[in-house]
């Protein structure tokens, strides 16, 4: 295990990624590219940690029984090179908790737990639903707080109240509020993710930890240096870095993460197949332009290498 990995400002080290998973063409779980396209974001990407059946992941069209499936097969390919991190948030408390159980039985090394949706719980809902995930198992917790999808924020109150829990660590903020979240940073020890692949670096400077991300599919070893060039100091090598990439920051979400990160992946000839309905696949225009952002980031896909 790296040390980053165990070091309790980076729980779970600096770069992680939101692992599609990969279906074969008739829409069934691909176990064995699965396994390859997971130790190839740790062995070839430099991913600390991989979160499996998260929104990137197509959580809500993966069944609890693949989703199990899933995190095994991925634990087994990483073995102690990277963590691995199981999705298990949804809108039922309940199904939740029996997730957060199952993953810790898989050998998961954390939970990721968004916000509910579409219920719109009130805080004091979202206090009790993430205690009661935190409560019903025994490893650490990352918050993910949406607002964009879930509708309801985590509020900074709300959020050092959950930090008070012994195994509530992290959160995966996805907010775009500096405001909210360098007070979450100044007043609770909760490690800071960025969910947001464009704000990493702007989180870094208020205090966070790293990223979960999705252009790190393709991007993980240039996210990596510039995390690493913005701590030891080289601020104007990290703003480098993160101007080189931009356009990838904006190419992989000219529609929904996924639809074009399984796109380039396919185009890399790495597992990733189709999407789950309602999503839908790239169009070819969407592939071309996604090309064309890659290109200007830095990376050109498949047979324009």
């Amino acid at each position: 295990m790296t040390s980053t990995a165990d070091d309790p400002r980076r729980p779970f080290g600096r770069l992680l990624t939101a692992m599609v998973t990969p279906f074969r063409a008739d829409g069934s779980l691909d176990v064995d590219g699965a396994a390859e396209l997971a130790g190839h974001l740790v062995d070839e990407q430099g991913n600390d940690a991989l979160v499996v059946s998260g929104t990137t992941g197509e959580s809500p069209t993966v069944s609890a029984a693949e989703k199990d499936i899933l995190l095994r097969v991925v634990i087994d390919a990483v073995g102690d090179r990277a963590r691995v991190i199981a999705g298990v948030g949804t809108n039922d408390t309940r199904r939740s908790v029996e997730l957060a159980i199952a993953a810790e039985k898989a050998g998961a090394s954390g939970v990721l737990a968004v916000t509910p949706y579409y219920n719109k719980p009130p805080q004091a809902g979202l206090l009790a639903h993430f205690t009661a995930i935190a409560d019903g198992c025994g490893l650490p917790v990352m918050l993910y707080d949406i607002p964009s999808r879930s509708v309801i924020p985590i509020e900074v109150e709300t959020m050092v109240r959950l930090a008070e829990h012994e195994r509530i660590v992290a959160v995966k903020d996805a907010k775009g509020d500096l405001e909210a979240t360098s007070w979450v940073t100044r007043r609770s020890d909760l490690a800071v993710y960025s969910g947001d692949d464009k704000n990493t670096l702007p989180l870094l400077s208020v205090g966070a930890a790293g990223v979960v991300g999705v252009s790190s599919h393709v991007f993980g070893r240039q996210t990596k240096t510039m995390i690493h060039a913005y701590e030891r100091g080289d601020v104007a090598g990290a703003l480098a870095a993160h101007h080189a990439m931009l356009p990838a920051f904006k190419g992989f979400f000219r529609t929904q993460g996924v639809i074009l990160v399984k796109a380039a992946l396919n185009l890399e000839g790495l597992p990733a197949g189709p999407v789950r309905l309602p999503l839908v696949d790239a169009t070819p225009e969407q592939i071309a332009r996604l090309r064309q952002d890659c290109a200007a980031a830095g990376v050109r896909l498949g047979s324009d290498a």
